[in-house]
């Protein structure tokens, strides 16, 4: 008997480590759909985020500056560069999704619930909801 429990706790163990290996499979870098923009997402406690670390465009034609983030609703923020700018939040793993975050559109200035799942290792599928519907876009993985 004190074998079986020793096995079930073995096993109850396990599949906790899986799980918790399997949520960080979204860590990395992530090419948008229209492949201007690399997210890097990456975790923070119980929390996945991600920030921009690449763009194809990364300074203003006209200006020749780092672009910024022109069309935030928050004056205060319309200088910050959008290189290394936080744009997905607080999504959190649960049953093999991650679920009940933000991410961030900096063309338009708007936030956006979101959930997110990975189909094989490399291509990342985010549902983007607005109002009463969404928009399902097809991340890839850098390498």
């Amino acid at each position: 008997m004190k074998y079986l429990f020793f096995i079930v706790f073995v096993y109850l163990c396990n599949d906790k480590i899986y799980a918790q290996q399997y949520a960080d499979a979204i860590k990395g870098k992530w090419k948008s759909e229209d492949k201007k923009t690399v997210v890097e997402i990456y975790r923070q406690g119980d929390k996945y985020f991600g920030k921009i670390v690449w763009q194809a465009q990364p300074n203003d034609a006209t200006t020749g500056k780092p672009r910024t983030d022109l069309e935030n609703p928050d004056a205060l923020k319309r200088n910050r560069p959008l290189m290394g700018l936080q744009v997905l939040y607080d999504l959190e793993f649960d049953d093999g999704y991650w679920q009940d975050g933000e991410i961030y559109n900096s063309q338009n200035g708007e936030t956006y619930d979101v959930n997110i799942w990975l189909e094989g290792n490399d291509i990342l599928k985010l549902k983007v909801y607005w109002y009463f519907t969404h928009q399902t876009q097809t991340w890839t993985r850098e390498k």
